[in-house]
């Protein structure tokens, strides 16, 4: 169960105490009341807070003098300053201090819980970001094939530099893994290192989860909200699943590589930024330009430097490695005296293909763990589909003397397209979707190869018309691909 989070409210007026007290107890926060800056710092001394509001104006010590005192304890505490219209200036200039935000009074009390609970996610990611620094380390990296030392090897060259940095692989292939490593073994390792998966978020959310938004700016909006990129100034943004953003915000994206800066949602204040970006996907993007899905320019500002993540049923030779530790990590986890798998579980989980990668070796050892009642994991622990999978044995590729190996592909894609239209009964927007591309990049193969969609929704196997496109039958383009 999580603890409720800890504020200090530091005011030597007892109306105001009390009323914050209690608005902000109703708020699930656990409150506690200091009269004077000077308490304060006692209490500080004596307990962990998670932020403070502070008042400037206080009998004895000011704010503004308690404020260096506060951060010197404890760098990474929020605190928000509460001021009255008099002292706006000296609550600015706490700001340019270290103080989180200032509020001035009166003010609305959900107005404020929106700025605390932002406050509260700030410092829950910068420490989990010095948490995370040293776990980090290449030597947690796991892979002794050569497909994983080449990976590693050219991490090891991108480290000092600042270039921009895309990673592909299939998903579970452990990308954000290696995205941490980037961050934190690069001279921005003591700053922040914030992810953004990119289909997690809804469109109609995204551009303000990246670039945030002003009060007022939508409905909903009733605080200024910061984005991704401004909580990673100074560190990286970890942009994943890039290849699934829409081209509206894939534009908004350029301008930040091209000329790091932003305006948030609803405002016109121009937001200088220097934030390092490491983009991932398991798209093949190059083929999303030609498809009219990614934008050209986009590509080449992320693809300086890639790196290619190989899936697991191609360093099998890890596996074992791999095993070892995800047992070594449960085994801690569940308090079990677990020593590893026996020779015919583990020879089970050489055999098998890993279409979901790293992720599902480590999903099934977790699983694995729980059901061991011994010191070796066996086969009975494993899942029932693994013991029934059987390797599939690839056909020899049929060779047709005389033709080149442009005329063998282009005869290949033929017949896939004809099956997929077969299958979806000449609709070429499902067809298109059963191949993995575009309605639009199916049209043009059609066209390319001669393919009479009309006889196969007839039935009719007819030889192959040659193209007779005309330029009105082509599919209208939609605003989207013409920004492509």
């Amino acid at each position: 169960m999580k603890m409720a989070d800890h504020i200090l409210v530091v005011d030597d007026d007892e109306q105001m105490q009390f009323m914050l007290s209690e608005a902000l107890a109703a708020r699930g926060f656990e409150v506690e009341v200091a009269e004077s800056a000077e308490r304060a710092l006692d209490l500080l001394a004596q307990r962990p807070f998670d932020v403070v509001l502070l008042d400037i104006r206080l009998e004895g010590m000011s704010g503004l003098e308690a404020l260096p005192r506060i951060l010197a304890r404890d760098p990474h505490l929020p605190v928000v300053m509460m001021t009255g219209h008099s002292s706006r200036q000296a609550a600015i200039e706490a700001i340019e201090a270290g103080a989180y935000d200032f509020f001035e009074k009166p003010f609305k009390i959900e107005e404020l819980t929106i700025v605390l609970r932002r406050a509260l996610e700030r410092r829950r990611l910068t420490i989990e970001n010095i948490q995370l620094r040293d776990r980090f380390t290449f030597e947690n990296i796991i892979g002794e094939s050569g497909a994983m030392q080449a990976v590693l090897r050219l991490v090891q060259k991108v480290l000092s530099t600042d270039v921009t940095v895309l990673i592909c692989g299939e998903s579970g292939t452990g990308k954000e893994l290696i995205a941490q490593a980037i961050h934190y073994n690069s001279p921005r390792a003591d700053k922040p290192f914030v992810r953004l998966n990119c289909v997690a978020i809804p469109e109609t959310l995204l551009e303000s989860e990246l670039f945030g938004h002003e009060r007022g700016a939508f409905t909903g909006a009733v605080a200024r909200r910061p984005g991704k990129f401004e909580l990673a100034n100074g560190g990286t943004i970890f942009l994943d699943e890039i290849g699934d953003m829409s081209l509206h915000t894939q534009a908004k994206i350029l301008r930040v590589l091209q000329e790091r800066e932003f305006e948030r949602v609803g405002g016109s204040e121009t937001i200088k930024i220097d934030v390092r970006i490491v983009a991932a996907t398991n798209k093949d993007l190059a083929k999303a330009v030609e498809e009219g899905s990614f934008r050209e320019d986009l590509y080449y500002r992320l693809n300086v430097f890639s790196i290619n993540l190989p899936p697991l049923r191609d360093r099998k030779e890890d596996i074992p490695l791999l095993v070892g530790h995800f047992v070594q990590h449960n085994a801690r986890y569940l308090g079990k005296p677990l020593a590893g798998l026996t020779a015919e579980a583990m020879n089970i989980l050489l055999a098998y293909d890993w279409p979901g990668n790293v992720r599902e070796l480590e999903n099934y050892i977790q699983r694995a763990a729980v059901m061991a009642e011994d010191e070796l994991i066996g086969p009975e622990c494993l899942p029932p589909h693994l013991l029934t999978f059987k390797p599939r044995v690839e056909e020899e590729p049929e060779l047709e003397p005389g033709k080149s190996l442009d005329e063998m592909l282009e005869g290949l894609e033929r017949k896939l397209i004809r099956a997929a239209l077969q299958r979806t009964g000449g609709v070429q927007s499902r067809a298109a979707r059963l191949l993995g591309i575009t309605e639009r990049s199916l049209w043009h193969r059609i066209k390319k190869l001669g393919i009479d969609v009309e006889s196969i929704k007839a039935g009719i196997l007819a030889p192959h018309a040659p193209p007779r496109a005309a330029a009105s039958d082509l599919p209208s383009e939609t605003t989207s691909e013409r920004l492509g």
